[in-house]
């Protein structure tokens, strides 16, 4: 490499912080995270999540209702919050009879009778350990099951239905009657005398272990344990079923899980 290439390279590696700020500001995400492997400094600066770079990226992605609404608070850094936003439901891999508020987290179940109706998260996993929160905001009905599912498992039936666990490529758990689903078969959880029922507005939290292969609950921060194991080395994603009408339930993907 001549002298004059290095000097370049070390010219733009050395920029200060107010002009990658708006270098930054012209990229797409995609080129930003490609921006962090360049340089040290680089890196650094993109390190920092609630700097102007990723609150720009919010403000284009997410709308400041969502920004400031008490549905984000668990993720608290602006990249963690964009972060959750491509990790929000998906609209075009959900029942018919739902559809996705303009906040991206949140789906609204229309009022069809006999109907069970169910979505899935725009992005699955298959490596890694990731953990991200349920909220139900509205009456359960008769089922109201939390889990995750392949992209195999149908998301839409005639009826009130378990669907999600009602074949081998779904897992979940019932909120409704404290039971988990998987391929037809239940068995109760939490494994407590007299576990309380799910109250509306309560966070749940999913935590999926893709190495170990298993998939725990969490509720009001306190670990209930783990639900299933043996899960197969398949893309699997967040993924709820609902049979009320008007009702609404809300995701937001928080990331890596804190042990302990």
């Amino acid at each position: 490499m001549s002298l004059v290439v290095r000097e370049f390279n070390k010219c733009f590696s050395e920029l200060p912080d107010c002009l990658l700020e708006i270098i930054f500001s012209y990229l797409s995400l995609c080129d930003i995270a490609n921006c962090a492997r360049v340089c040290k400094n680089w890196n650094r600066y993109l390190a920092d999540e609630n700097n102007d770079i990723w609150r720009l990226q919010c403000l284009r992605k997410l709308s400041e209702k969502a920004l400031k609404s008490d549905l984000l608070l668990s993720v608290p850094t602006y990249k963690a919050k964009l972060r959750a936003f491509y990790h929000a439901w998906n609209p075009l891999d959900s029942s018919r009879h739902i559809y996705i508020k303009p906040n991206a987290f949140t789906l609204h179940r229309n009022p069809v009778a006999q109907s069970t109706d169910g979505a899935r998260a725009k992005i699955g996993f298959d490596s890694g350990r990731h953990v991200w929160e349920i909220m139900w905001e509205g009456p359960l009905g008769t089922v109201a099951i939390v889990g995750i599912s392949t992209k195999d498992a149908i998301l839409q039936c005639h009826g009130y239905a378990p669907l999600l666990g009602w074949d081998d490529q779904s897992w979940g758990w019932n909120l409704v009657d404290n039971y988990l689903l998987h391929n037809g078969d239940a068995g109760n959880f939490p494994l407590l005398t007299n576990a309380p029922k799910y109250q509306v507005g309560e966070k749940i939290k999913v935590i999926l272990d893709c190495e170990s292969h298993c998939l725990a609950f969490e509720k009001n921060n306190e670990f209930l344990g783990v639900a299933f194991t043996n899960l197969p080395s398949k893309k699997l994603y967040p993924t709820i079923t609902a049979v009320y009408g008007n009702t609404e339930v809300s995701i937001v993907y928080c990331g890596y899980p804190f042990d302990g």
